[in-house]
């Protein structure tokens, strides 16, 4: 925050130019002042979620990014392919804030008793920007995190926590009594794997490595098929088998594997059949793609037969449909469970300016399992 007449802040924008150049920079933002009904938050923790990564990098090509710009006020510029850029027009020209999530200290509040209240509580909130040192919302919207609890622990209780939480409940909703997971041993993964053992829900989890099988079999969890292993599908079916699962969600998106996921619980069905269809199992299957890990074509192979369902599952149109009171409960479960069942665990915690330098972003970029990054705005850089 400076000494000048308003003061400002710092918050990390992303903008698409209609000449196909994607611009990541540091803008100056006026502090504002809380409403009554508003607190503000001093921004301490901020994750890197996939979902931030496509607001942030549209449909850039990041090996062409180039830094330009000072330590403390880095400018990254990346070409976006012509191909893409139909799928940018939305946003052209348009310097749009990023992060979903995070969490802070109030440092200000407006007149209201429930504003007032909340001043010096460290809170959670869900909804962007959060890239940003300080961040005006209402005060209903704040989760007040448990005595004790760091703005890194409380930074990624909403996306992930209620992503998991949300697959838990769309499958009961929807008739299942378990559940597939790809890139299962994410920071996600392992939330869901630690609901599933705690709900006695059966789970299976695929990962794509020998170390995220261990990682996730330490863990607790039964059922872990690893897709790069030879006997990957009769692995599959076999889990399948056990847990009886009909549901899964998929976060690659690309490729084949929603079809192999298909195709195997069709086998598992089949095993218990009591007369030959031409047309399958009438069990109905379903898998829902959540994420885009891959982003080539969806490839399905149809030897599934005819009850099955493919389509996207997203955590905001999940919470509109299950109402405000189920979604109240979800959370207070998260808050309650914060340090065990939610934990979230990062390698990295770095600023703002450090967000756009192109070594981290080289990094962050890839999406890799057990690389998640924690933004804090309000850290300052070494000299």
């Amino acid at each position: 925050m400076n000494t000048s007449t308003t003061p400002t802040a710092l918050e990390l924008r992303s903008l698409v130019r209609a000449n196909g150049e994607l611009e990541l920079s540091l803008v100056s933002v006026a502090i504002p002042v809380p409403r009554p009904d508003e607190v503000l938050v001093r921004v301490e923790g901020s994750p890197i979620n996939p979902s931030d990564l496509g607001l942030l990098f549209g449909a850039a090509d990041m090996s062409t990014a180039t830094q330009s710009g000072t330590p403390a006020a880095p400018v990254v510029t990346a070409r976006i392919p012509e191909a893409r850029m139909k799928s940018m027009a939305g946003r052209v020209d348009q310097s749009l804030p990023v992060g979903n999530e995070g969490a802070g200290v109030v440092v200000g509040a407006g007149a209201s008793g429930e504003a007032q209240a909340l001043i010096g509580k460290t809170v959670a909130i869900f909804g962007g920007p959060m890239y940003t040192q300080f961040r005006c919302v209402k005060a209903g919207a704040c989760l007040v995190l448990p005595e004790g609890t760091t703005a890194a622990e409380g930074a990624s209780c909403f996306v992930n926590p209620l992503t998991a939480l949300g697959m838990v409940e769309t499958m009961r909703r929807e008739g299942h009594t378990a559940l597939v997971h790809t890139a299962a041993a994410s920071n996600l993964g392992q939330m869901l794997n630690r609901i599933c053992i705690q709900d006695k829900v059966g789970l299976v989890n695929i990962v794509r490595t020998p170390e995220q099988e261990a990682l996730l079999r330490a863990m607790g969890a039964r059922h872990v098929c690893n897709s790069g292993a030879p006997a990957f599908m009769h692995d599959l079916t076999e889990a399948l088998v056990a847990t009886g699962a009909t549901l899964a969600f998929d976060a690659i998106g690309g490729g084949t594997l929603a079809g192999q996921i298909l195709t195997c619980m069709e086998a598992a069905l089949t095993r218990s059949a009591k007369e030959y269809s031409r047309y399958g199992s009438t069990t109905h299957k379903q898998v829902y793609l959540y994420g885009a890990l891959d982003m080539g074509p969806t490839v399905l192979n149809r030897s599934f037969g005819f009850a099955f369902g493919i389509g996207g599952w997203l955590l905001w149109p999940f919470l509109e449909k299950i109402g405000p009171a189920a979604a109240a409960q979800l959370r207070q479960r998260i808050a309650a469970e914060l340090k065990t069942t939610f934990a979230s665990h990062y390698t990295r915690e770095i600023s703002l300016a450090e967000a756009l330098r192109l070594e981290e972003i080289a990094v962050y970029s890839k999406r890799s399992t057990g690389a998640k990054y924690l933004i804090n705005p309000n850290r300052r850089i070494a000299a």
